[in-house]
């Protein structure tokens, strides 16, 4: 366990309003800090917002994967890809990518999944405790999880899959299931099914009113949200004085006026800590306090259509890569890995892409009647394991890089940042997540 070089902190800056940032401004709130949190465009902007929003423990697993390999390098260049790499000159995309790929072997993975284990077993609690603390939006678990295949041939890579997780040391409980007994739990399923399974021990949420639940938990114990700014650089600060942020607005320059406080600012805050929960920009604002590692923005799609029998639960095309949860009365339909800046616009192909894979397998769905179409950056490691500790500077704990899974992993998260924030000790838990590593 790493001591602590300064002393107790009594404030905290939370850069990232989305699940990571929230649960940790959550905790150290209850720990008695002063918290606020700072956001370049308002809550859940990110990759909070448009996800599945599955609660998968079992299927938690590194990103990194000898599949990818196995499909060849130049599937990936191809638009229709699940898993797209734009051809560009992109430096640090390709730094990504020579990482990335090494680390899709099975020993690799094996390494990185034994530091996920532990996690993955404490992912519930930390939901449970947001409720027991007084959060109203509830995770739903009464719902089946099915995986639907064309074939049993087809299934036999995801069970190969939860075969090695279970050597692993991760329980992933399931059932085969065949055409018909996919249709009895999923009616949307259409007859293109012919094989499948039911996995046990998930959830799932409604990840934009999860997000927003959170966040009036956390302005209603005293935390500050402040919307539209953005963070533009971090200083570490010293045992003696306290880390900082500079920022601007949505316009790009630097805010004047009064906080929900009072307090005068300008483009400079500081307070004893600061907790990088900025997704997809966390190693553009980290690389000055030594993080090395590159995170890479991976794009993910969705969309919402309406369906004449809207499935209960998650409803998971392994094959296509393609994830659905009914969400109000709408099933949303998720995929895509897109490579590429967390700025760029939507890609119009990436949804007629994701439509084209899932069409086929559900019946009942008018996938012309389209809504909340939005693309939203995953922060991505070449290892597959999330950047969670201290920086080189004590007082700068970053907190993410979970890939596709900020969501499940988030509330845990920030259960432990701010364990570690306030004891001065880093949990032994998170020790292969060692940003500096």
């Amino acid at each position: 366990m790493a001591a602590r070089r300064f002393p107790a902190p009594r404030s905290a800056i939370v850069v990232g309003a989305g699940i990571v940032g929230l649960s940790t401004a959550h905790h150290l709130r209850r720990a008695g800090l002063e918290v606020t949190v700072l956001d370049a465009e308002h809550v859940a902007a990110g990759a909070s917002w448009g996800n599945a929003g599955w609660l998968t423990p079992s299927l938690t697993i590194p990103l990194p994967d000898p599949s990818i390999l196995a499909a060849g390098l130049q599937a990936l260049a191809s638009p229709s890809s699940p898993v797209y790499i734009p051809p560009r000159a992109d430096p640090n995309l390709l730094r990504f990518l020579v990482g990335f790929l090494r680390h899709c072997t099975w020993d690799a993975w094996r390494r990185s999944m034994s530091a996920l284990v532990p996690l993955n077993a404490m992912v519930f609690d930390a939901f449970d405790e947001l409720a027991a603390h007084g959060l109203t939006e509830p995770t739903h678990g009464d719902a089946p999880f099915v995986a639907a295949y064309a074939s049993t041939a087809e299934r036999e890579t995801l069970l190969h899959e939860l075969r090695i997780i279970e050597e692993s040391g991760q329980r992933a409980p399931h059932e085969l299931l065949d055409g018909d007994g996919v249709r009895a739990l999923v009616p949307a399923a259409s007859d293109r099914v012919g094989a499948g399974l039911r996995l046990h021990g998930t959830r799932h949420i409604d990840p934009p009113r999860y997000v927003a639940a959170l966040a009036d938990l956390v302005r209603s114990e005293g935390v500050e949200i402040v919307e539209g700014l953005r963070v533009t650089s971090v200083s570490g600060g010293s045992p003696h004085s306290a880390a900082g942020v500079r920022v601007v607005d949505h316009e790009g320059v630097p805010p004047r006026g009064r906080t929900a406080r009072g307090d005068h600012h300008s483009d400079h805050r500081s307070a004893d800590v600061v907790i990088l929960a900025s997704g997809a920009r966390l190693g553009e604002l980290a690389h000055t306090v030594g993080v090395r590692r590159v995170v890479q923005a991976g794009r993910g799609y969705s969309f919402t259509v309406p369906v004449e029998h809207l499935p209960r639960g998650p409803f998971y095309l392994p094959a296509q890569r393609v994830a659905c949860t009914p969400l109000r009365g709408r099933l949303r339909v998720a995929g895509m890995m897109e490579f590429r800046r967390p700025g760029e616009p939507l890609d119009q192909r990436r949804i007629a892409a994701i439509r084209r894979a899932a069409e086929p397998m559900i019946t009942g769905a008018d996938f012309d009647d389209r809504r909340e179409e939005w693309v939203g950056s995953r922060p991505c490691t070449v290892d597959g394991l999330p950047l969670i500790g201290p920086t080189r500077s004590p007082r700068v704990v970053a907190a993410g890089g979970h890939g596709m899974w900020g969501v499940t992993l988030g509330p845990l998260t920030g259960r432990l940042v701010a364990e570690s924030v306030v004891t001065g000790t880093v949990p032994d838990v998170l020790r292969p997540f060692d940003p500096l590593r």
